[in-house]
């Protein structure tokens, strides 16, 4: 168990933690879709992430103009273990106090522990069952080692009352639904294994918190895109930027400037949401890419046109805003389109009205199913999208922390996959008009 001082919690707590009185338990964040590090919950509208200074110093430089395409910078937190009686171990945040806390970036990239997985070993930590779901943790004299089916230790809180269902490389389904995405899942099972091997003598944690960009959509429908034609940062070792440029010429970064990282998707003939994972975006071809993107934009009953136009809006906008940023990189950074998918229940109204009427349901029951529609948004009613920058720990601009590389004019590879995205998109649009 760690041993923190009791500190109030921070402004953006609202409840007390079950594990330690003035801490906020942390959990999982349910609509996590990509990345490597686990994004976590502190409240309705904040999650964190383990801290890197290099992105904390983005944030908090970053010009006015990019702010309305990334999230809210919010401060920083500490993070600990917290054990119980039982053996379950929680991460649990309070704010942060000046002292000795590790960061991810303490040790170079390339030095911190890393551990191999077969693809087939990833497929099988992604379709973790609901009942493994409900009491994650490791277990065993070995912390670098993941245990799904022994002595569970980690105890979750917080569940989607919509179920997850991840597409298979067949592109068929998985049997088991699960109330996390699976990727979440996979990222917070990892991030638990890392911190407990490098914490031996270093208890404390530095986490970002962030504006939770989904928490206005009541069923976020989310795809991740790895932006740009280059990935590695200016300080990759040899070895990672060879690593990373393979991944960019055997995908459609290389040819597009874009690939797929995650997806999410809610269904309304399942009332699931259809999952994927970077792994499928990484083997896409351009045609490949452009069936994902429209997958992205069809709830399973009809494709959603009406999101074109908001989505291709905020696309150009962001465009042109980063076409006036000359020197800065974002290399690695991802960018996250989301919209809700199930804004629109007037469509909704008049399907299962007309199979009620085939059914010859009674009258009272349609006039009950109008009552609950009622205050939903009208067909014509403009759908809710956001479209958020977010990833930047290789990121820079001239004069940032001294940084030796010094660019000219705006990233052109980001701006690149932007062009090749919207294009795209007014592509589909016009072919399903």
């Amino acid at each position: 168990m760690c041993v923190c001082q009791t500190m109030e919690v921070g402004k953006y707590g609202k409840n007390a933690s079950r594990a330690g009185e003035r801490g906020v338990l942390l959990e999982p964040f349910i609509h996590q879709v990509g990345g490597h590090s686990s994004m976590m919950r502190y409240d309705d509208h904040t999650v964190c992430k383990p801290l890197i200074s290099r992105e904390q110093r983005f944030y908090e430089s970053l010009p006015p103009e990019m702010k309305e395409f990334t999230p809210e910078y919010k401060g920083v937190v500490s993070v600990c273990f917290e054990g119980d009686s039982d053996g379950y171990i929680n991460l649990v945040a309070y704010p942060y106090v000046e002292s000795e806390v590790l960061e991810q970036d303490d040790m170079p990239e390339r030095d911190q522990p890393r551990r191999k997985h077969s693809r087939r070993s990833l497929h099988r930590s992604s379709s973790v069952g609901e009942h493994k779901e409900e009491r994650l943790g490791l277990a065993g004299d070995n912390p670098e080692s993941i245990q799904e089916t022994k002595s569970p230790k980690v105890e979750l809180h917080i569940h989607s009352d919509v179920p997850f269902q991840m597409l298979d490389g067949n592109s068929g389904l998985s049997s088991e639904k699960i109330s996390y995405n699976p990727w979440s899942l996979r990222c917070h099972k990892q991030q638990l294994s890392r911190m407990r091997s490098e914490s031996k003598d270093r208890k404390l944690y530095k986490f970002l918190l962030l504006e939770n960009v989904v928490h206005h959509f009541r069923f976020p429908c989310v795809l991740d895109l790895k932006m740009g034609t280059r990935q590695h940062g200016d300080d990759a070792s040899e070895e990672k930027a060879a690593r990373q440029m393979k991944k960019c010429e055997q995908s459609t970064s290389a040819t597009l400037g874009v690939r797929v990282c995650g997806m999410q998707v809610y269904q309304l003939d399942t009332g699931h949401y259809l999952c994927r994972n970077k792994y499928y975006g990484r083997g896409l071809s351009i045609e490949g890419f452009r069936s994902a993107l429209y997958q992205y934009l069809h709830n399973g009953l009809e494709l959603r046109k009406d999101l074109f136009e908001p989505i291709l809006t905020k696309l150009r906008s962001l465009k042109a805003v980063l076409e006036r940023q000359a020197s800065y990189r974002f290399y690695s950074s991802s960018l996250l389109i989301i919209y809700d998918g199930k804004d629109n229940r007037a469509g909704m109204f008049m399907e299962r009205r007309a199979e009620m009427r085939l059914k010859r349901v009674d009258t009272s029951l349609l006039e009950s199913l109008q009552d609950d529609t009622s205050t939903e948004p009208s067909p014509s009613a403009q759908p809710k999208v956001d479209v958020r920058m977010i990833d930047f720990a290789h990121s820079t601009f001239k004069g940032f922390r001294d940084d030796p590389t010094v660019h000219d004019g705006p990233d052109v590879g980001y701006v690149f996959g932007l062009e090749n995205l919207i294009n795209i998109m007014e592509q589909m649009r016009e072919e399903n008009q």
